[in-house]
């Protein structure tokens, strides 16, 4: 068996409202670069990053979906199948905190029966303009079986750990289209028009 032949594949979406910073959080991981001003994602972005987890070769297929309600409906073509969900929110914004237990309802009804789930507030880097207490996010994250970070793709804070934790949760077992769940439920860009706007 090739080394390359030994590197499990594992499905990653990233979910929350415009804004929130799924792609600076995505592109952080796999390129260890971040923009000010991104463009707004339409529909949803492709990336990949190779990890070693415990010495096992794990290659992320993150899929960065778009925040817009009107593209919203678009969503479950990206999440069928994922092994991970990350849900995003942004820590200076509590209306964003309030969208992602949407997204976490509409997940636990029409998601992958056992898919691993994260919350993720990011922007921490904003701490004079909190708004999403970190004992609050934490507790919601706990009450739905969710693993909890506090993330910054500025200043590179918890990204890795957050995408490489989440991926090292991933059941040997298991293949990019399975469902599946562990006990402690403890995302190549495509090249589609964008948007300009503040991420």
């Amino acid at each position: 068996m090739t080394e390359k032949s030994k590197v499990k594949e594992v499905k990653v979406v990233l979910l929350g409202d415009t804004g929130v910073g799924k792609s600076s959080l995505a592109q952080r991981f796999v390129t260890n670069n971040f923009k000010p001003y991104c463009e707004t994602t339409i529909g949803a972005s492709f990336m990949s990053k190779i990890v070693v987890v415990d010495g096992k070769h794990l290659k992320c297929q993150i899929w960065d979906t778009a925040g817009q309600e009107k593209y919203h409906s678009l969503a479950p073509m990206y999440y069928r199948g994922a092994a991970v969900a990350i849900l995003v929110y942004d820590m200076t914004s509590a209306k964003s905190f309030e969208k992602l237990k949407e997204w976490a309802r509409e997940l636990r009804t029409q998601g992958p029966t056992e898919i691993i789930l994260a919350v993720a507030g990011n922007k921490s880097d904003l701490e004079d303009r909190r708004e999403v207490d970190t004992g609050v996010a934490q507790t919601y994250a706990d009450d739905i079986g969710a693993a909890f970070f506090e993330t910054s793709a500025k200043d590179d804070r918890n990204v890795s750990d957050l995408f490489t934790a989440m991926a090292g949760r991933v059941p040997a077992a298991a293949s990019p289209a399975d469902g599946f769940r562990i006990d402690a439920h403890v995302p190549r860009r495509e090249q589609t028009p964008k948007r300009k706007s503040c991420c």
